[in-house]
């Protein structure tokens, strides 16, 4: 039987490695990062970055759930690969009572270690962060942090190739009865999982089942000696109304160190691939950006910032707010929908698009 996976983002590129670890004659197809993004015409990842927060807790048990799984496996995908990923700097979760109450019913839900630290507690071990004083938090020192979701794909990927799989570096424009029609060529499949984020709907060719909005990120360069100030920082995700999340200090491929904050202020809806297109292409929102700045000035008044920059990216969402991983016919499955909680769970959702597709 042959599989073809269309898709080598996060979800697409651990299904992959699922199914070539198992003995399939699995193909993933999917273009590379593009060199410069704001003239690139074809189709964007939103993996080309270098932080996303990885961490067990959640207020929701399934993302608990899927995360554990895929959290116990970045030890093996990094040795299979060659490749490292995963940065342990710890993960802290912030609220008031009611959402940290959710927080901590998931963890004992699921058996997640984490520790308890009411507002006293938060300023003394996290003393850069100021937090309302209602606030407590929930905070995993160990196998959390941030992985970097470019070099996750390039780690499944690789851990795929060793295992068998072919490595197509195209784009695919039609999709029919397991033929697969890219930009360099046709390929034939007993089996097709397509793991294309928010082109899905696209390669799909179907009426709009996500929802695909736009994401602008916020990255605050800082010194040397402002990391090594914020050596112990660790990812974190508290409550606001944007839904914040902030990264520690990060190099990224400029050479520079970051500390990246996330969280738009509305959900702004890219209706089809053009929109989608275009957004990559601008770069992201300004507005948002410039209410990022004032969050994370608020958050941290102590941060040295040398200098701000934005970038572009989507979230793909599903009408339940869960991943879409299903058959749809004989020969055609699907695997998508992170809900903009996927990166550090990809792994897990893979597998289970993978075992969806062994079970013919």
């Amino acid at each position: 039987m042959k599989i073809g996976v269309i898709g080598r983002g996060l979800m697409g590129s651990a299904a992959t490695r699922h199914l070539a670890m198992a003995g399939a004659d699995v193909t993933v197809i999917g273009p590379s990062e593009p060199a410069e993004k704001r003239s690139h015409k074809g189709v964007f990842g939103s993996h080309y970055d270098e932080g996303r927060i990885t961490r067990h807790n959640a207020t929701l048990p399934f993302w608990v759930e899927v995360s554990k799984a895929s959290i116990a496996r970045y030890a093996e995908i990094e040795a299979q690969s060659g490749i490292p990923f995963f940065t342990e700097a710890g993960a802290l979760m912030a609220g008031d009572d009611a959402y940290i109450g959710k927080v901590d019913a998931a963890a004992q839900i699921c058996g997640v270690e984490s520790h308890a630290l009411n507002a006293d507690g938060l300023r003394e071990r996290f003393p850069y962060f100021q937090f309302p004083d209602h606030y407590s938090g929930a905070y995993e020192a160990r196998m959390a942090g941030h992985v970097s979701p470019r070099r996750l794909v390039a780690a499944q990927t690789e851990a795929a190739r060793r295992a068998g799989a072919q490595v197509l570096d195209e784009t695919v424009l039609v999709l029919d009865e397991g033929r697969v029609t890219t930009d360099q060529g046709v390929h034939q499949f007993d089996q097709v999982l397509v793991a294309a984020g928010g082109w899905t709907d696209a390669v799909l060719d179907r009426a709009p089942q996500l929802d695909v909005y736009a994401r602008t990120v916020a990255l605050f360069e800082i010194s040397e000696n402002e990391a090594k100030r914020l050596a112990n920082m660790p990812s974190l995700v508290y409550q606001l109304q944007e839904d914040p999340y902030l990264l520690p200090p990060i190099r990224y491929p400029d050479g520079k160190i970051y500390v990246k904050l996330g969280g738009d202020p509305e959900d702004v809806r890219l209706d089809g691939p053009e929109a989608v297109h275009e957004w990559f292409r601008s770069g992201g929102n300004a507005q948002v950006r410039d209410r990022l700045e004032e969050m994370i000035r608020d958050l941290m008044p102590s941060l040295a910032i040398e200098s701000i920059r934005m970038d572009a990216c989507v979230t793909s969402w599903t009408a339940d707010r869960l991943p879409e991983i299903r058959r749809l016919g004989d020969w055609l499955s699907v695997c998508t929908g992170g809900n903009g909680a996927g990166a550090k769970c990809s792994d897990e959702l893979g597998r289970r698009g993978a075992a969806l597709v062994m079970e013919v």
